[in-house]
């Protein structure tokens, strides 16, 4: 596997959650894979979880890690072509990639959608440069678009959880302070459609999210007809996506709090469990008592992100 970026890389998802589970049983079983090998980590925006997951995840495996914040300690970088470089950024993404690549066997990037223009968020344009120029293996810890290693542990939860064979799974678009991309919305979205799952988006109108994610998927615009019999809530924010009107692309179009996932809510679905990416806003998102129950999967599910990371840095190790 020379990327990972959405669910077909990583081929048939019967063989990837029973080797999740295999990795599960023993963290440490393939340390000699990554013996003498690097990781590097490199960082555009912040990030807990998929940090320390995909660091600790390498580790499990043998490797070396080198972590970069671009945006804390290293020359500020320009990504566009054709530019005179006389501001605040001192080097040229195309150089520092390769550089980057002679370091290290393997590269996990991280960079968020700007979110005002939607043609380069969406074609991927740093990731893909790291694909074309590092001459390494690289995989998404989170773009423009996409956020795999999240929506893989969550389907590892959702497996773990299951009381029936096909469970009804919805995506909740829940209300929010501030502008957030659709990464973990389209690969949540991208990865129920291929797991055997009844799987539902509910959201308000506006909101649709780009039809390439959405799939099959059931689009329902009533959130409480959507939660109904649900044995699994998704609550996630996610700005407009800009597929009705271009121009709306990545604004609040809505902070309607009825949407806010409560107790209410979870009432009308089928004992559901509750899911959440985080990190979380309280009182927008979900309430305290939502996120705080017992069938509150929030922790488990980000305890998964070690799993997800440790089986795609695990097949690219063994593609080396």
């Amino acid at each position: 596997m020379k990327t990972f970026f959405n669910v077909e890389d990583l081929g048939d998802l019967t063989t990837a959650l029973a080797e999740a589970q295999e990795v599960k049983k023993n963290r440490f079983a393939y340390q000699d894979l990554g013996k003498n090998k690097t990781l590097l980590m490199i960082f555009f925006n912040n990030s807990l979880r998929t940090r320390l997951s995909t660091q600790k995840a390498a580790m499990n495996l043998g490797m070396n890690v080198i972590v970069l914040d671009v945006n804390a300690g290293a020359w500020k970088l320009e990504t566009e072509r054709g530019v005179i470089m006389d501001g605040d950024k001192s080097e040229h993404l195309l150089e520092a990639i390769p550089v980057m690549g002679s370091f290290c066997d393997l590269i996990g990037v991280r960079s968020f959608a700007g979110l005002t223009d939607r043609e380069y968020d969406y074609a991927e344009t740093i990731v893909n440069q790291f694909v074309k120029y590092s001459g390494r293996p690289v995989f998404a810890m989170e773009t423009a678009t996409v956020h795999p290693l999240q929506a893989f542990a969550d389907l590892i939860t959702i497996e773990e959880h299951k009381q029936t064979k096909r469970p009804k799974v919805v995506m909740s678009w829940a209300p929010h302070c501030r502008a957030l991309p659709q990464a973990v919305p389209n690969s949540f979205a991208q990865w129920m459609n291929a797991a055997d799952v009844d799987f539902v988006i509910t959201h308000p109108h506006g909101y649709e999210l780009d039809p390439k994610f959405v799939g099959d998927a059931t689009v329902e615009y009533d959130q409480k007809k959507a939660l109904e019999g649900a044995d699994f809530v998704y609550a996630k924010n996610w700005s407009c996506p800009g597929v009705v009107n271009k121009d709306d692309y990545g604004k609040i179009l809505s902070k309607d709090m009825s949407w806010t996932i409560d107790t209410e809510h979870m009432s009308w679905t089928n004992n559901g469990y509750f899911l959440h990416c985080l990190p979380v806003r309280r009182g927008l998102i979900v309430t305290d008592d939502v996120i705080e129950s017992d069938h509150s999967l929030v922790i488990p599910e980000a305890a998964n992100r070690e799993i997800s990371a440790e089986v795609v840095i695990k097949r690219m190790l063994e593609s080396l």
